[in-house]
């Protein structure tokens, strides 16, 4: 902060003058570049966002002067970088701020830039600062060239005498002219998460926004897809891929104006959010993530993956624990004999881990439903009288790791915790209370709830160290929308209470970086990678139906690596065979919740069988590149295969949904293999004495043919799945 406040001083004495030159700064990917300018006028400029200029002269022509006109209009070539409200622009601005004397006006000029390295690739650091007031902005631009990824957000800073009103504060503006846009987008409610569909952008806006603030991505995920040209495809075309980091309430704003340019704004959605700022605060936004690729969306995945792994997923290169939980086994009736033997099955099915859910809490007012209990987290001594130390030894006994379930950030009325601090939980004074799923949730602005809120993680582990996971649900919206901390200061409430959660989730990580942790919101409702930071992954949803599940993770991969992702076996539909609904968890990162009891001899033999074999090819799934082959949208099949970095090692996985009546059947075709590699294909997790019936099992075949050729591998039955390994030779 002090660095960041000198240099702002400092930029303060300088002259603005409009710029003698043109200045260019470039960022770039090995793939990617965005271009900036100063213009005349000493504003920056976004004069070139594609595919990677090959010869540095280039950009010396983007030479453009601007000029107003005598009716004020401007001609120009590119689009302001930081527009702000009340320039001569008529379109969205990115930054609107009303001045201690009223004026509402914005209007930034370039200032100074830098670059430096950064792990794993470049950061431009660019300073803007308003001719009138005394307002810097400073731009970020991290550029990750092997992954084609950059990064950028904005940090917002003045010294008025008084605190300004931010009433708009974008991460940053994106500028493209196309000949047509078209908008993939993943809408979301309980259970049908990371549903896809398209359109086609016309004139004017397109929004997409969130206003939950703490479930805040039930209904909208953030992330998005724009096709430049054509509609988004999987293995060609150009595509802007973006997700913004932010736990809470966004909004994505897509405009397309009077000539048929497209600008696209991410950033935190301002509602109900005019946020006062005081002198010399640092409002910073939130990382906007992106990847443009020119060889569709199976690429621009790959590329977000793997960007994923190395830099902004918790434990990103690491590997995972299966696990089985107990939630669609017991719910909330269990006691420590129940979960005792459940570990002993855990440990006999092959998973390295038990995870107890939720119910194991509060006394006074007992955790046996949703309706109380939330906030107490000392252990409920009828049901588990030895406490969280027994079950800690009975999973030892039992030779798997042991973890547990909280949702610290809420509370239910009916609890010891709110009749001793109603003051920190947001609820609207003079109202009725609206009650989401019985419960409210803690004010996480108030940093006596952050340190609430933190003890409970810390109270687990000071007694138990050998807790090796925790499953973090957050099942409510923020209702009753008043925080008795924030008093008169009610539109920073959505964007310090985000804040309060990251503060918790530092000093979670900094002092157990080594804990695993999943993010869960009543399904898939938190899937940011803000919150990745600090978590090994998320639980896409609590719809654990596979046919279901095939499209809630083809969603999710869009953006996400299968390591991210969580996928549990589960008596859901149980229409379908153990095997399906084991293959399409096995796509992810495996979990099951179920009891071994309900299985067959034959079903337990393939469930043990599968979690092996996933064991074994975590380097593949986890860690390899992934290529969605067949799209459940297109047909009644899906498939899609991993590949190791290597190219050692390939899995396939291939579905038959709901095919129809002697519909014709197209060989899979597959990708990223080494073309001159031979590979053995092997049907793997199969039940019990079948034999493949896959025509090409046991053979060898080329890489090359393989990705020309394919595989004849979908058939006519309803439900049916591959699981295929390759192995080069």
């Amino acid at each position: 902060m002090k660095n960041l406040l000198v240099t702002l001083f400092a930029c303060a004495t300088l002259s603005y003058t409009h710029a003698a030159e043109n200045k260019t700064i470039r960022i770039s990917t090995d793939n990617t570049d965005l271009v900036l300018q100063v213009g005349d006028n000493g504003r920056l400029y976004q004069t070139y966002l594609g595919e990677k200029l090959l010869h540095e002269q280039d950009l010396n022509n983007f030479s453009w002067s601007i000029h107003a006109g005598a009716d004020g209009s401007v001609s120009r070539r590119g689009w302001e970088v930081y527009s702000g409200s009340g320039n001569e622009d008529y379109f969205e601005p990115v930054i609107a701020i009303t001045h201690n004397d009223g004026n509402p006006s914005t209007i930034l000029y370039y200032v100074s830039s830098s670059s430096k390295a950064v792990d794993g690739g470049t950061e431009t650091v660019i300073n803007l600062r308003d001719d009138k007031y005394p307002v810097d902005v400073t731009l970020h631009y991290v550029a990750y060239p092997k992954e084609n990824v950059i990064k950028t957000w904005s940090e917002i800073i003045h010294q008025e005498k008084k605190p300004v009103i931010l009433s708009t504060y974008a991460s940053t503006m994106l500028y493209f002219n196309n000949s047509a846009y078209y908008l993939t987008e993943f809408s979301s409610d309980w259970a049908k998460e990371a549903q896809m569909s398209s359109q086609q952008l016309q004139f004017g806006k397109k929004v997409i926004d969130t206003k939950l603030g703490s479930r805040a991505a039930m209904h909208t995920h953030p992330f998005f897809e724009v096709g430049l040209d054509q509609p988004v495809s999987e293995d060609q075309g150009s595509v802007l891929m973006g997700t913004l980091g932010w736990t809470g309430n966004f909004r994505f704003t897509f405009e397309v104006d009077n000539v048929g340019n497209l600008r696209v704004i991410p950033g935190i959605n301002p509602y109900a959010s005019n946020y006062e700022l005081k002198p010399n605060e640092v409002f910073t936004t939130p990382e906007f993530i992106f990847t443009l690729s020119n060889d569709g969306a199976g690429k621009g995945s790959r590329n977000l993956h793997e960007w994923a792994r190395n830099y902004s997923l918790k434990d990103g290169k690491g590997s995972r624990l299966t696990l089985l939980n107990n939630w669609e086994n017991t719910g909330f009736n269990f006691n420590q004999e129940i979960l005792a033997e459940l570990m002993k099955e855990a440990k006999h099915l092959g998973v390295d881990m038990f995870l107890l859910d939720d119910g194991w809490f509060a006394n006074k007012y007992p955790r046996k439903d949703d309706h109380a209990g939330l906030g107490d987290w000392d252990v409920n001594h009828n049901k588990l009288p030895g406490g969280i130390p027994a079950l800690v030894k009975a999973a030892k006994d039992a030779d798997v790791k042991f973890g547990i379930w909280i949702e610290p950030e809420m509370v239910n009325p009916k609890s010891e915790l709110f009749e001793k601090h109603p003051d920190w939980v947001i609820m609207l004074p003079n109202r009725d209370t609206y009650y989401y799923r019985n419960q409210l949730v803690l004010d996480l602005s108030n940093p006596k709830v952050q340190d609430y809120v933190y003890g409970v993680v810390e109270n687990i582990m000071k007694e138990n160290p050998e807790v090796a996971f925790f499953k973090w649900d957050c099942n409510s919206p923020i209702t009753n929308i008043y925080s008795p901390y924030l008093k008169n200061k009610q539109g920073q409430l959505y964007i310090d209470h985000v804040r309060g959660i990251y503060n918790v989730l530092k000093r979670v990580k900094k002092n157990y970086p080594d804990v695993p942790m999943m993010l869960c919101s009543g399904g898939g409702a938190r899937c940011d990678y803000e919150a990745l930071k600090y978590f090994t992954e998320f639980w896409c949803s609590d719809n654990t139906d596979p046919v279901e599940r095939i499209y809630i993770q083809w969603g999710f991969s869009q953006f996400f690596p299968a390591k991210a992702m969580d996928a549990h076996v589960t008596s859901w539909n149980k229409a379908t065979s153990v095997k399906f609904r084991t293959d399409v968890a096995s796509m992810c990162k495996l979990g099951f919740d179920i009891g071994l009891k309900e299985l067959t001899a034959d079903e337990l033999t393939y469930c043990q069988t599968a979690v092996a074999n996933w064991k074994r090819l975590q380097n593949a799934i986890m860690d390899g590149d992934q290529y969605r082959l067949v799209s459940p949208y297109e047909g009644n099949h899906m498939a899609l295969n991993y590949v190791s970095k290597d190219t050692n090692k390939a899995v396939l996985f291939a579905y038959d949904i709901h095919p129809r009546f002697q519909e014709k059947l197209i060989a899979v075709k597959l990708q990223g293999l080494d073309p001159n590699k031979q590979y053995k294909v092997e049907e793997i997790n199969l039940m019990p004495s079948v034999t493949s019936k896959l025509g090409a099992d046991g053979k060898v075949f080329s890489g090359d043919y393989l990705m020309k050729v394919g595989l004849n591998v979908f058939g006519l039955a309803t439900t049916q799945s591959h699981v295929i390994e390759f192995t080069a030779q």
